[in-house]
């Protein structure tokens, strides 16, 4: 009974981010649960997995789920990724559907939109690049689609413009109900793929063209050497081809020794420990385009 009484106070659900490649949901989720648990870069089609972050209120819990961007996918890898991002639509409390104010409505946008099953609201994203009066233009364009938009709110997921005012319209949404997870998480992400996800960050910054594309990363080794206070990594970094290897790896080695010193930052700071880290480089041709290489390293459904 006591539980019911507080339910009736507390409001809990899951809110998906949804959008086109590269529009900044990864930044986004981010900034909301004030720690970095997904992969960001300047390229698309950085996120390949459903990524859960928590963020916790005095009055409510949001589980934010952020999702690869929804494109027209060809390969394996690609459909499977889409298919990830459609599935938590119908999973959702609430919908979040961003845009990139530089180039909104297109073609992508729209389909999104079209098959929404419910309202959802609008972020424009990136309002620190333009002027006002574009970002007027934007919101009275979003009007067209009738029934489609339940609030509009213009934000800069990077500077953590408009933030607040979205946690806000997201709260007055949700249900009533329990708290899913306790306070202190931030994310059901196991350990593993949270150190997989920082390891391929990095090799997307730091590498150019398919590369990015073809790099899988898989943590074999998690030991916890109490003793030390150490948490020694393991992991592999597949890609396509021998040529990817040699770009991976670098001259001496030093591309592979800088995306692991880079990653090694990030991870310490997540684990609050200090890490040994081993990468190593193997070959798995066309593993993007094998069903099951692509489960196996832990894409899609």
């Amino acid at each position: 009974m006591e539980q019911e009484l507080k339910n009736k106070d507390f409001r809990s659900g899951f809110i998906s981010i949804i959008g086109r490649p590269n529009v900044g949901k990864s930044t986004l989720l981010n900034v909301i649960v004030g720690e970095k648990i997904a992969a960001v870069s300047d390229k698309p089609n950085t996120t390949r997995n459903r990524i859960v972050g928590i963020k916790n209120l005095p009055n409510a819990q949001l589980v934010f789920l952020d999702t690869p961007g929804i494109h027209r996918a060809t390969g394996e890898l690609g459909k499977a990724m889409v298919q990830t991002a459609m599935g938590t639509i119908g999973e959702a409390d609430v919908i979040v559907m961003m845009i990139d104010v530089d180039d909104p409505f297109r073609k992508g946008d729209r389909y999104i939109i079209e098959n929404l099953p419910k309202h959802a609201i609008l972020l424009i994203n990136k309002i620190d690049t333009i002027r006002k009066e574009k970002i007027l233009a934007i919101i009275e364009e979003s009007q067209s689609f009738q029934g489609k938009f339940s609030d509009v709110i213009p934000i800069s997921a990077r500077k953590a413009d408009g933030i607040d005012d979205l946690i806000n319209t997201i709260t007055k949404q949700l249900p009533y109900g329990p708290k899913y997870f306790p306070d202190e998480m931030i994310t059901d992400q196991p350990e593993r793929l949270l150190v997989a996800e920082l390891i391929r960050e990095k090799i997307f910054n730091l590498t150019h063209e398919e590369i990015p594309y073809k790099t899988a990363v898989l943590v074999e080794e998690f030991q916890d050497i109490s003793e030390k206070n150490l948490i020694r990594i393991s992991a592999v970094i597949y890609v396509e081809k021998n040529s990817h290897k040699g770009i991976i790896i670098g001259k001496s080695g030093g591309r592979l020794k800088e995306i692991g010193s880079l990653a090694r930052v990030d991870i310490e700071r997540i684990l609050g420990t200090k890490i040994y880290l081993e990468l190593w480089g193997k070959v798995k041709e066309m593993w993007t385009q094998r069903g099951d290489l692509i489960k196996e390293f832990g894409y899609g459904s």
